[in-house]
């Protein structure tokens, strides 16, 4: 824990749904969603540099040990939990998951307090279609989706969907054509992306950012690290959140 000593330990209640949230920095909002297993030292290291950026972040901890490592058997513990959790979408097609619902209050809520033209928001991995989700709320103007995996890619429809109800699908693209980017990262032979990019290119078209790194990687932004990666959601932010200031 000593690892978030810097960082404000709050909380997010919507509806009868409560989270611990962690907050830093100062500037426009970003929502930054975790991996599994949990918010672990590479996410905090990644969220403190869009700190450093110029930004407030909250990380919401929907899962896992606060600041404890990658292990396997912290994987072990947080992949089953969460494969039953109420609150993910993890095999259906054509659905949001229900904490979507959570992650909008949380998104508006922190716009409403700091203002500006919105806020960002970025998931990872488990956690990375839940970016488009968010978007769905008129609060989030810089949604991320880093190496989106649900619902797991498992046969040809669920490779393709974005874990997105038909009329959540059908508010992304409106938002979409009406000036909001999203933008994606993956690598290229990461198979639990599954087709999600082809999908949102086809989506969304030119309002989709794509960027893709060769190689069957996976964590884009921690594990896996490239730092174009980091750099093209900065500057995303940059431009979205602050007017490229």
């Amino acid at each position: 824990m000593a690892l978030l000593d810097s960082w404000s330990r709050g909380s997010h209640t919507a509806g009868d749904v409560t989270h611990p949230t962690w907050r830093r920095g100062s500037g426009p909002g970003v929502v930054l969603v975790h991996e599994i297993p949990g918010i672990t030292p590479k996410v905090v290291a990644f969220a403190e540099e869009v700190v450093d950026a110029g930004f407030t972040v909250v990380m919401p901890q929907l899962f896992g040990e606060a600041g404890a490592d990658i292990t396997a058997a912290a994987m072990l513990r947080t992949i089953p939990r969460v494969c039953v959790s109420r609150e993910f979408t993890t095999m259906a097609a054509g659905r949001t998951s229900p904490i979507a619902t959570w992650l909008r209050s949380l998104a508006r809520e922190l716009h409403d307090e700091l203002g500006g033209p919105g806020v960002g928001a970025l998931g990872m991995c488990f956690t990375g279609g839940f970016a488009l989700a968010m978007m769905v709320d008129p609060s989030v103007v810089a949604p991320v989706v880093a190496q989106p995996s649900l619902p797991f890619p498992i046969g040809r429809a669920r490779r393709a969907d974005l874990n997105l109800s038909p009329g959540d699908l059908a508010t992304v693209r409106q938002r979409a054509a009406d000036g909001c980017a999203v933008l994606g990262l993956r690598y290229r032979e990461d198979a639990a992306t599954g087709t999600r990019f082809d999908t949102l290119s086809h989506e969304l078209g030119e309002q989709f950012i794509r960027v893709e790194f060769p190689g069957k990687g996976h964590s884009t932004l921690t594990e896996h690290r490239q730092q174009e990666g980091v750099d093209r959601v900065l500057a995303f932010f940059t431009e979205r959140l602050r007017g490229g200031v």
